[in-house]
């Protein structure tokens, strides 16, 4: 799998391709704006519009495109090794809470798809978090300990239905895969039809946090709402400065057809070798597809094509015969503190709320988000609330390590990148980027199939880091925040809302 950019993309794109949505083009008055149709905003927008709230959901893309649609869609409540780490960060009580409110997710999940009647392809399955290596075995006994204490049906085991041997694994039962984009196209579509507003190709520019509040959009509509939910992923607002709590990792996603009688009947997950997570989905009756996901990355740093080849050699190598059609990537955030980032924008807000930071665990996260929210703008009580909290800094104090690590990792690449050497422009094949000194000024040159040039600056419109290029998805990326632009300079993913300049070689 070396020429990476002839292989399909994400396989739930492509069996839901859903239906277009229409930009905003006239200002609108709603009680509650909700910015990303990911399935964190379309989660909150769906239990806002049952609580009888008027709202409108504004998305830059498409419906569950962005990192939804290129998600592996578990819902767990097994976020690999996590329950032993929250039991002694934030006491056994918050380690509860976090396994009961990820645990309803699954179960509101269920009762969405049953309710709306969607054919989602929902399986129940059993999630593993496994290790190879004997001098970890200890540590999977604490987490099963620990998932136990915290209500889960949780069991440390030895066998697997994985095709090679575990030196040890934390089984959880009764959780579930499906198919996202058909379930959140269902969502969408039952939105409309109880009257949410639902635009694509609407990105918002600004927030006006009044009373009501105001955002304006690149469309030049203005959107007038009592509150606003921040649901885009990595947060398109600074004023929270949750940037700085906010480390994001990207990773690939391989996927092919295996015999039906070869699935390893589970969800499975492990730290080691970078991370590999497996599970399969329906395909026909004989064959199943297996996902296979790993590589893990800052984006903007390394090969991707050669992580590509790795993670398509790790799935061939573990299950030899899959016939690989599938490649895609996703992305996302990981708090330094542990738990996502759900409630209030800032200390100050009050009628602006976040949900980012899930940590690679964004399906029962983002439904979670959806009900936390609802419950905090219609005001209901959540046992929750507190644990989620962006507004929390004794946890972010606890775990300061990784906050300043997180943040000299962005200091080296803001200063660091500027220093690297840059490649001769004549030196640039056809179909790559890289930045490169023309003139004496850096530019961020992308040379196209044809040979021609096409050449954006190469500082970051979030925060000003250098762009670094992706061969294997021909895109701009900032190793700082996560920024991703197409090869013209057009934002693929924010922070950034703005694009890169244009400039002349």
């Amino acid at each position: 799998m070396t020429e990476n950019r002839h292989v399909k993309g994400s396989y739930w794109l492509e069996t839901a391709p859903g239906g277009p949505r229409p930009p905003l083009t006239e200002d609108l008055d709603v009680d509650v704006a909700v910015i990303g149709a990911g399935i964190a905003g379309l989660s909150t927008a769906w239990e806002l519009t049952r609580a009888g709230r008027r709202v409108a959901v504004l998305e830059a893309g498409q419906v569950a495109a962005g990192v939804t649609g290129h998600t592996t869609a578990k819902l767990t409540a097994l976020h690999t090794l996590i329950y032993d780490k929250l039991r002694r960060t934030r006491g056994p009580e918050g380690a509860r809470l976090y396994a009961r409110s990820q645990s309803e997710a699954i179960e509101r999940a269920a009762e969405i798809a049953e309710e709306l009647g969607v054919d989602c392809d929902w399986e129940q399955r059993s999630a593993y978090t496994y290790v190879h290596d004997e001098s970890r075995v200890e540590e999977l006994r604490a987490e099963a300990a620990a998932a136990r204490e915290a209500g889960l049906p949780a069991s440390f085991v030895t066998e697997t239905g994985l095709p090679f041997p575990v030196a040890g694994a934390v089984r959880v039962t009764g959780q579930a895969q499906f198919h996202p984009r058909k379930y959140l196209l269902a969502l969408a579509e039952d939105l409309v039809a109880s009257g949410a507003a639902v635009h694509e190709h609407t990105a918002v520019l600004g927030l006006d946090e009044g009373e009501p509040c105001r955002l304006s959009t690149d469309t030049r509509a203005t959107v007038t709402a009592q509150d606003v939910v921040v649901a885009t992923h990595y947060p398109i607002f600074d004023r929270a400065l949750l940037f700085t709590r906010l480390s994001p990792r990207r990773e690939l996603v391989v996927a092919g057809t295996i015999e039906r009688d070869r699935d390893p009947d589970g969800m499975y997950i492990t730290p080691d070798e970078g991370t590999r997570s497996v599970r399969t989905a329906p395909w026909d009756a004989d064959r199943r597809l297996l996902i296979v996901t790993g590589e893990h990355f800052t984006p903007g740093t390394g090969d991707t094509r050669a992580r590509f080849d790795d993670l398509s050699a790790w799935a061939t190598r573990h299950f030899p015969g899959v016939e690989l059609s599938h490649a895609w990537a996703t992305q996302d955030n990981d708090p330094t503190d542990t738990v996502p980032m759900v409630g209030p924008l800032h200390p100050g807000a009050r009628h602006t709320y976040v949900a980012t930071g899930f940590g690679g665990w964004g399906m029962s996260g983002g439904i979670m988000a959806g009900r936390l929210l609802a419950a905090q703008i219609t005001g209901e009580e959540c046992a929750w609330s507190e644990l989620y909290d962006p507004r929390r800094l004794l946890s972010t104090v606890r775990e300061a390590p990784t906050f300043l690590k997180t943040q000299a990792q962005v200091a080296r690449h803001f200063v660091g990148d500027r220093l690297r050497p840059a490649p001769p422009l004549e030196s640039l094949p056809p179909g790559e980027g890289a930045v490169v000194r023309v003139n004496g000024d850096r530019l961020a040159v992308y040379r196209d199939d044809d040979g021609n040039l096409h050449a954006v600056s190469p500082r970051c419109t979030h925060l000003g880091c250098l762009v670094s290029f992706n061969g294997a998805e021909d895109a701009w990326e900032c190793p700082c925040h996560g920024s991703r632009f197409a090869t013209d300079g057009k934002v693929i993913q924010g922070p950034a809302t703005k694009p890169l300049e244009q400039r002349d070689i």
